[in-house]
């Protein structure tokens, strides 16, 4: 079996973004960051969605994703 018939193995690592506006952003944030170490991202699962509150008022939103991607193999 050569190396181009093996499956790929996709690693997942849980991450928490936040934004002043948004959960989209907060997930997004959490993505693009994570792209700046991570290769070869494939998806992102939203797990939750929280927020900090000041005076009554949403402040910071954050959102908990899973970030999946292939691992590289040394071939």
């Amino acid at each position: 079996m050569s190396g181009t018939d093996i499956p790929p193995v996709v690693k997942v690592i849980e991450l928490i973004g936040s934004s002043p506006t948004s959960w989209e952003n907060a997930a997004a944030n959490a993505v693009a960051e994570a792209s700046k170490s991570v290769r070869n991202i494939r998806g992102v699962d939203l797990k939750r969605c929280t927020a900090k509150v000041d005076k009554g008022k949403i402040v910071e939103y954050r959102a908990v994703v899973k970030v999946a991607f292939i691992v590289e193999r040394d071939d």
